[in-house]
C-alpha cells in the first residue's frame, strides 16, 4: 500500500515518508500559521520523529522536480484516524491538501477501512468538510495543551473500488 500518486499536472508526488523526513515534518507542524496565537500550545514542542514515521502510515506531498516537501499526513489504522495533516503555508490553496486526502482515502480503502476519524483543528473544519468529511461530534478539550473543544469528523470510505 505504498503506491504513489501525482496531482493533475504531474508536478507533485505523494510518497511514503522516511526517517530523514522527520525534522522537516516537525518544522512544518511547528511553523504552521494556523497554530499561532491561542493555538500555539498545541504544537509547542511537538515532534514528528523517525519512530512515529516507522509506526504509522506517513506520506508526504513533494515536488516531482525538486523533492521539496509541501505537506504530509499520517494515517493510524487501529483505530482508523487521520492523526496529522499539514500543508506548508506557502502551498495552501494549490490542491496539496486535497491530493493528500485522496491518497489517504486510497490507503484506507486498500486496508479495508470504511471510516476514518479526524479530530480537527477548529479552523480546519471547513477544509475537511469541503473534501468529504462529515461532522459526527465534538472532542472535548484536553488541558493543558488543548484548552478548546474540537470538531470530530469522519470520512466514509467506499470499499470495493471507485472513489
Amino acid at each position: 500500500m505504498t503506491r504513489s500518486i501525482t496531482d493533475a499536472d504531474g508536478s507533485l508526488v505523494v510518497r511514503r515518508a522516511v526517517a530523514r523526513d522527520a525534522k522537516r515534518l516537525t518544522r512544518l507542524v511547528r511553523g504552521a500559521r494556523a497554530y499561532e496565537g491561542p493555538y500555539a500550545s498545541m504544537v509547542a514542542g511537538y515532534r514528528v520523529g523517525p519512530d512515529y514515521i516507522e509506526a504509522h502510515r506517513v506520506f508526504v506531498a513533494a515536488g516531482r522536480q525538486d523533492g521539496q516537501v509541501l505537506g504530509f499526513y499520517a494515517l493510524v489504522l487501529a483505530p482508523p484516524e487521520l492523526d496529522l495533516l499539514f500543508v506548508a503555508d506557502r502551498a495552501q490553496g494549490r490542491g496539496v491538501g486535497r491530493l493528500l486526502v485522496a491518497h489517504m482515502e486510497s490507503e484506507a480503502r486498500a486496508a479495508g477501512i470504511d471510516r476514518v476519524r479526524v479530530v480537527s483543528h477548529p479552523p480546519a473544519e471547513g477544509f475537511y468538510r469541503s473534501v468529504g468529511a462529515a461532522r459526527v461530534g465534538t472532542a472535548s478539550a484536553t488541558p493543558p495543551a488543548v484548552v478548546w473543544d474540537r470538531p470530530e469528523l469522519e470520512f466514509r470510505i467506499a470499499l470495493g473500488g471507485g472513489h
